[in-house]
């Protein structure tokens, strides 16, 4: 069986590692970005089972780029599961996060297992 392929957007090289690390425990294929506009061209080259978006990043943020993301013209690009990651939560509402796109969030700090059974659940 392939490993699903997971592509951590954060800009935290702490957090990404962590998350990784983590994810590949479970047997997913995890490759990384730092900012949105890393994401948007390496989801031109590749298919994701799903995306960990954080939502401040550098350069193109989370919100901006998952907008992008759903706005492709391939489909199966444009609606890989996303999941938000932040540390501000509170100043977003579930429905923000639809509006951008977004399919799920886990606030930081991550909880580790809600982390690995969220990605479970999306990635099929």
């Amino acid at each position: 069986m392939t490993a699903k392929k997971i592509l951590v957007a954060e800009d935290s090289s702490v957090i990404q590692n962590i998350t990784k690390k983590v994810l590949q425990f479970q047997n997913f294929d995890i490759k990384s970005a730092k900012n949105g506009q890393q994401v948007l061209k390496m989801i031109e080259k590749e298919d994701f089972a799903a995306i960990l978006m954080d939502i401040n990043m550098p350069i193109l943020d989370g919100m901006s780029c998952a907008k992008k993301i759903r706005s492709l013209d391939d489909s199966t690009k444009a609606n890989v599961p996303i999941i938000a990651i932040t540390g501000n939560a509170q100043n977003y509402t579930m429905d923000d996060f639809k509006d951008a796109g977004i399919n799920d969030y886990l606030p930081k700090p991550l909880n580790f297992d809600k982390l690995v059974l969220t990605v479970k659940k999306y990635a099929q």
